[in-house]
């Protein structure tokens, strides 16, 4: 008898699914302890005498540098014509008191932070940011969590999902309140008061009425959450897939449709001339012919001629796919195969690239195995 479930998935199985969880938990108490001896044998920062031995890895050193500006009057001249003064900021010279200041953290190497220590062990000009340094092992933990998932579903991986859904979302949602919410209503109904109390740099230059249109949409989208006035949402609801609709279709035109077709109008064959840039007409005609890059112009426009009619006539359902419409049809499809197996790999190519930077970021900021850009 089969020991499998319903499903016939083997981990439907309690006593696989127990060796399975076993198995999982000795592979995180095995990582466990190599992050523990790594952490026991420490890496060597900084060269020669300024060589030392840091028990962790993962921790980020940070440079003091302090900024400090002061303020001048400078005439300009306005929109209008009329010479004005604004107050504008430079930095400060030698010996001269800021008016403003502050201290700024660049990330530097542990060698440096080894050469500084080397000097003076009481220095605080280049120390370990423990914020910077939680950040990099909270990102390298969340990544473990992702990666868990190879295992099976688990609660590392849900936690890591929805920090990053909720991150996310509220990432989104500040951007759109200081991009969208603030410059293009609030301060299109109250420009002055935007000014002084939310943006400063926001160019006040009169109400907008027109922007009591999008309010009024946006609070009748907010009676979806009412189900007695639901209904009154549809109509903002409406307008915002109606308009959408209507944009992407005209760039769609322009974009996808008209450019196709354009290119149908392209000459076939491509006469290219060794010209330098912006040469003028005569000068063009009057330099040699660029044989390789001619071949190559008039061999690319050929391809795209012959790919859009034989990819059209393999959608030509009218007629049976045989004799000449038959022979021009496959064509049509060995286009869109070679299409669909580019885009494909482009897609694979980029997750890959979005992997490979992970283990990146594992093996180069967390776990100081690999130093390609001399960092640590």
């Amino acid at each position: 008898m089969s020991t499998m479930g319903s499903t016939g998935s083997p981990l439907n199985d309690p006593a696989i699914a127990r060796r399975a969880h076993r198995m999982m938990l000795a592979v995180l108490a095995v990582i466990g302890v190599l992050l523990v001896v790594r952490s026991y044998i420490g890496t060597t920062v900084g060269t020669g005498e300024a060589a030392r031995n840091t028990h962790g890895f993962g921790m980020v050193y940070v440079e003091r540098a302090e900024q400090g500006f002061v303020s001048e009057r400078v005439t300009e001249t306005g929109k209008d014509g009329v010479a004005v003064e604004v107050t504008k900021w430079k930095p400060v010279a030698s010996g001269q008191k800021p008016e403003v200041a502050w201290t700024n953290w660049n990330e530097t190497t542990g060698d440096a932070w080894a050469t500084a220590s080397m000097h003076d062990s009481a220095q605080t000009s280049i120390e370990v940011s423990w914020t910077r340094t939680v950040g990099v092992w909270a990102a390298a933990i969340m990544t473990l969590c992702v990666f868990s998932f190879l295992w099976r579903d688990n609660p590392g991986y849900k936690l890591a999902e929805s920090v990053v859904i909720g991150v996310s979302a509220g990432y989104w949602m500040v951007v759109a309140l200081w991009d969208t919410l603030v410059p293009k209503l609030v301060g299109a109904l109250a420009p002055g008061w935007t000014k002084v109390n939310l943006m400063p740099s926001f160019d006040a230059v009169g109400v907008d009425w027109w922007a009591l249109v999008p309010l009024g949409l946006g609070l009748l989208l907010l009676c979806r959450l009412s189900s007695r006035a639901s209904w009154l949402g549809v109509f903002p609801l409406a307008f915002i897939v109606g308009t959408f609709a209507g944009l992407k279709f005209v760039q769609y035109v322009e974009a996808d449709l008209v450019a196709q077709v354009a290119t149908m109008f392209d000459p076939l064959v491509v006469v290219k001339h060794q010209a330098a840039v912006g040469a003028d007409a005569a000068a063009i005609a009057a330099s040699p012919i660029d044989w390789a890059g001619s071949v190559g112009a008039s061999l690319a426009a050929i391809l795209i001629f012959v790919g859009v009619l034989t990819v059209l006539a393999y959608f030509f359902f009218s007629a049976e796919h045989k004799g000449a419409l038959g022979r021009t049809a496959k064509v049509g499809v060995w286009y869109l195969m070679i299409t669909f197996g580019a885009s494909f790999g482009f897609t694979v190519m980029g997750r890959i690239a979005l992997l490979a930077a992970r283990f990146e970021f594992v093996f180069d900021d967390w776990l100081w195995l690999i130093d390609p850009a001399g960092k640590h």
